[in-house]
């Protein structure tokens, strides 16, 4: 039976996958509250929706940063793809590109950013972290522009790792001849092995817990590219990062896989909408599984979502198709969505069908 929707396709995964990976792509922080409510918090938003609206033709593109996408679905970073299938980042890139979506692609990539930017039609950007060796970081990013992706997103929720207890449990690390394959040359490929979690003590060995605002400065220093911020959840932060005149804010709680008991993404996304009022361009993430999620979302003030685990569990399903398979699935049910709440474009999706 083919799956016809997200669940689905997790559940078909969840079968494929070894469980120590899945663990790993579906587990969030200590109790899994936010996890858990960044998906719940969806199904408390209630639309209104009009009638005798002429819906028969339908237009989901939008544009992000310069870049026109098919719908307002972008594909999140997310590590670790090798893990899903043999392809890794590169058959989400070629999934991404033909469905006419960007990717973002994960410092802790199995694939060389090369191959993927290569291997995708539309843009890919690339998830930045900031490493205790500066050194390492302006190397990276000189790579990465002259791959030809098109902006940095900068992780900036992560000075430390979030404690996700089934990581500890199975004591996570990556299999004999899996790598973090664009730190090779810096000899920073591999997780260390460790009697919990081998990514944990990776960002603690490696990632610098002092960045601060004004790095963004020292990183404006060293590209040219669009500067995104990823891990906003509040609207001071986002005060400040308009303030500081990033190109784009990123709501996000790393899919509730760092502090627990934090509120939902979609739930403090009005409050930040409303503090950067089009001053940059918002995207969000987090528990993002129904296109009528991605309504909300786009509703409440967001220029388009982010998906991240409902990627891995389409590559883990059917690799490239598997990914088309979901982009698909969220595309046909956003579509539905919009046109029995009377919106023809994405320009019709406003506060006014959320109900009160």
């Amino acid at each position: 039976m083919n799956p016809i929707t997200i669940s689905e396709i997790e559940s078909i995964a969840k079968e494929k996958l070894s469980p120590v990976a899945y663990d790993y792509y579906s587990s969030g922080a200590d109790d899994e509250i936010t996890l858990r409510d960044n998906s719940e918090a969806y199904n408390r938003i209630h639309l209104k929706y009009r009638v005798l609206v002429d819906v028969s033709n339908r237009d989901l593109s939008t544009v992000v940063l310069g870049e026109k996408i098919s719908l307002p679905l972008m594909i999140a970073p997310t590590a670790f793809h090798v893990l899903a299938h043999p392809e890794g980042e590169v058959a989400v890139a070629k999934a991404a590109g033909s469905e006419g979506t960007v990717m973002i692609l994960s410092t802790l990539s199995n694939s060389n950013v090369e191959e993927v930017v290569k291997a995708s039609q539309k843009q890919v950007w690339f998830q930045l972290y900031v490493f205790k060796d500066r050194a390492v970081t302006e190397a990276l990013i000189r790579r990465v522009e002259a791959a030809g992706c098109k902006a940095l997103v900068l992780t900036v929720d992560a000075p430390l790792l979030g404690r996700r207890l089934r990581d500890v449990r199975n004591k996570f690390n990556l299999p004999d001849g899996v790598s973090v394959k664009n730190l090779e040359p810096f000899m920073k490929e591999n997780l260390p092995r460790r009697n919990d979690s081998g990514i944990a003590g990776y960002f603690a060995d490696n990632l610098d817990p002092s960045l601060s605002w004004k790095d963004l400065d020292w990183l404006r220093s060293k590209t040219n590219l669009p500067i995104i911020v990823k891990g906003i959840i509040c609207k001071e932060d986002a005060k400040l990062a308009t303030e500081n005149g990033v190109d784009g804010i990123v709501v996000s709680n790393h899919g509730g896989r760092q502090l627990d008991s934090c509120k939902a993404t979609i739930e403090v996304l009005p409050e930040i909408a409303e503090e950067v009022k089009g001053k940059t361009t918002l995207l969000i993430d987090g528990g993002i599984r129904r296109g009528t999620d991605i309504l909300k979302a786009v509703a409440l003030g967001a220029d388009a979502v982010l998906i991240g685990r409902p990627v891995v569990y389409g590559l883990a399903y059917n690799g490239e198709e598997g990914v088309k398979t979901t982009l698909n699935i969220l595309r046909s049910e956003l579509d539905l969505a919009m046109a029995l709440c009377g919106c023809s474009t994405i320009r019709d999706v406003d506060r006014n069908i959320i109900a009160q």
